[in-house]
């Protein structure tokens, strides 16, 4: 009787072979687990000045506590606890991806200048290049094989979990075992370590020069000046315009992920997706509403990043802790120094730098939605920034996923057996 109620909410495994017994949640308990953590998450920084101060996102924070505690009961041979959030984490990152590039309009472009832009390309390709040749330079150091330094890199790092671990595999087909298993796992402690460092470096800036967000910049949905109110029949038609992008969003990944020697994740054909609709719909004077399709993009930022971090398995760092941890540390270290020395006076050495440091520390110690957040996280401290806000997170993950599989490619290509 105990086993069938305890089907309902997921799969037991029973222990086998020296393996310690595992239990996969369903997806519907498992979503419930994550808006636990959601609302741990808002508790813990609403009760802290410090985690308010230093602007760490607050999936993360819970999310970080409950992957500990996790990997404690799995290290201990009581139970592996798994959850099944593969496909809705998927989802949460395509059409939150999706949002971000639907906030990336031509006229948002022309305000913030070309020379900013060029500038947030060149600062994107500096980083993805610095990464790859310290990264290989610290692991020779430490006697580690090249290709797999590299995962602990731009990899990793600037291209995120999806990037190792399909670079992992094209490595492996050179001969290099594990580099999917290290790239991914570099990327999941990019992930942290992005959270971690990106709100406090905005903090110091912040702190350090005096500045101070424009009272009159205000988010896109608030531009007149009377506060949004969301209406049901509008949120649905947001929705469902949303879900229309996304599958055409689609047949854009498609033609992009068959660039040969050229590795996408598919979120790029979402974003690209939501800012060609976008820019089509203004051209085109087709009115959409900006309220909605922000409260639908912060909802499912917040879901996504709730379900990567307590789906962390930190037991698996365990047998490359040593050499992978002495290039992350390194990786962190230049991380923190190009944020502050190399980001914040390239972007104007303003607010909006500070908040776009955040933001360039979020996607390159992790992935892009660690720059949204980061920027997010540091607005709700210290004021809004429009166009670091909408132009940084969309502008730089392209320019992201353009030269770091190129890079890559022709890097990684000198180390080939």
């Amino acid at each position: 009787m105990a086993e069938k109620i305890l089907s309902y909410f997921g799969a037991y495994t029973p222990a086998a072979d020296g393996a310690a017994a595992s239990f996969k949640v369903e997806y519907l308990t498992s979503l419930g687990i994550a808006a636990l953590v959601i609302f741990l998450g808002h508790a813990l920084v609403s009760h802290s000045k410090l985690l308010r101060k230093f602007a760490i996102p607050a999936p993360v924070v819970s999310g970080l506590l409950v992957s500990i505690v996790i990997a404690l009961i799995k290290g201990s041979g009581i139970l592996a606890i798994q959850f099944d959030v593969s496909t809705i984490q998927d989802l949460c990152q395509n059409l939150f991806f999706l949002c971000v590039g639907f906030g990336f309009s031509a006229k948002m472009l022309k305000k913030a200048g070309g020379k900013l832009a060029i500038k947030v390309a060149v600062a994107a390709c500096l980083l993805i290049t610095l990464q790859d040749v310290i990264g290989v330079l610290v692991g020779n150091l430490v006697g580690m094989n090249p290709l797999l330094a590299l995962q602990c890199s731009s990899s990793a790092m600037s291209g995120g979990v999806g990037t190792a671990a399909s670079f992992g595999e094209t490595f492996e087909s050179w001969g290099v075992a594990g580099a999917k298993a290290v790239g991914v796992t570099a990327g999941t402690m990019g992930n942290i370590m992005g959270s971690l460092i990106g709100g406090p470096v905005a903090a110091y800036l912040i702190s350090r020069h005096g500045l101070k967000a424009d009272p009159n910049d205000r988010p896109e949905a608030e531009a007149t000046g009377v506060a949004p109110t969301l209406n049901n029949s509008r949120m649905v038609s947001m929705f469902a315009m949303l879900l229309l992008l996304a599958a055409l969003g689609m047949p854009i990944y498609c033609l992009l992920d068959n660039i040969p020697k050229i590795e996408m994740p598919k979120f790029i054909g979402c974003l690209f997706a939501g800012a060609i609709g976008r820019n089509v719909m203004e051209a085109a004077n087709i009115r959409f509403y900006t309220p909605e399709v922000d409260a639908i993009e912060h909802m499912f930022l917040e879901l996504y990043l709730a379900l990567v971090l307590m789906t962390t398995d930190f037991t698996k760092l365990a047998p490359v802790a040593g050499q992978m941890g002495i290039i992350l540390v390194a990786q962190a270290i230049l991380m923190a120094l190009f944020g502050i020395f190399v980001s914040f006076n390239l972007f104007g050495r303003d607010y909006g730098a500070a908040v776009m440091t955040a933001g360039n520390i979020g996607w390159g110690c992790g992935s892009g939605p660690n720059a949204v957040a980061n920027e997010k996280a540091v607005m709700d401290q210290y004021g809004w920034h429009n166009i670091a806000w909408v132009l940084y997170p969309s502008f730089a993950v392209i320019i992201d996923d353009i030269y770091n599989p190129i890079f890559l490619s022709i890097f990684g290509g000198l180390f080939k057996g």
